[in-house]
């Protein structure tokens, strides 16, 4: 299994994975599958900022993706960013989401950002806690029930993992370019 960044040749291979995920699990709280096209441009703002959109590649099948994107767009973040891994369903189990995660990390670490949060979709993921535990993130908290999905509600779990040092220091890099809002 090869890890590289994702390109628009991907677009396919990574909705496909996301659209399982979309009409079958909690791991995202979409409701309809967004498509092809909405893939590849957040691929292209992801990559935009700089930040990894990794493919877990094997046989020139692509298995899993993961990215970090800005956890969110006010310039007070521009340190932090958030996490996002999904698996080929038959893929699962396989490692194939922590060595793109994985890789993810150390790309971020690289960069001299500070934090990594997961947003977990599902207090009942135990596969997706256990691999950010397994990663080095720690629980950082619940907040129950703020999504519904296939009938019932959701909650979300999150977690964070601090890099580069974290809040020990002061940033030595001027972070993501993020806007205002």
């Amino acid at each position: 299994m090869i890890i590289r960044a994702a390109t628009e040749a991907d677009a396919e291979a990574l909705a496909a994975i996301y659209d399982h995920h979309v009409l079958t699990g909690f791991g995202t709280f979409e409701l309809e599958p967004p498509g092809v096209a909405w893939m590849e441009a957040k691929r292209r703002d992801i990559q935009g900022y700089g930040l990894p959109f990794l493919v877990a590649e094997l046989g020139k099948r692509v298995l899993g993706y993961a990215y970090a994107g800005p956890f969110r767009p006010r310039p007070g973040y521009r340190f932090t960013v958030e996490d996002s891994v999904y698996v080929a369903p038959d893929a699962i189990g396989r490692g194939v989401g922590r060595a793109a995660l994985a890789a993810v990390l150390d790309h971020c670490t690289a960069m001299g950002l500070r934090q990594v949060v997961a947003v977990i979709g599902d207090s009942g993921n135990t596969a997706s806690i256990g691999l950010h535990r397994a990663l080095g993130f720690a629980d950082a908290g619940v907040v129950r029930n703020v999504g519904f999905k296939h009938g019932r509600w959701v909650d979300i779990v999150m977690m964070q993992k601090p890099l580069n040092g974290g809040a020990d220091t002061l940033p030595d890099i001027p972070g993501l370019a993020l806007g205002g809002g």
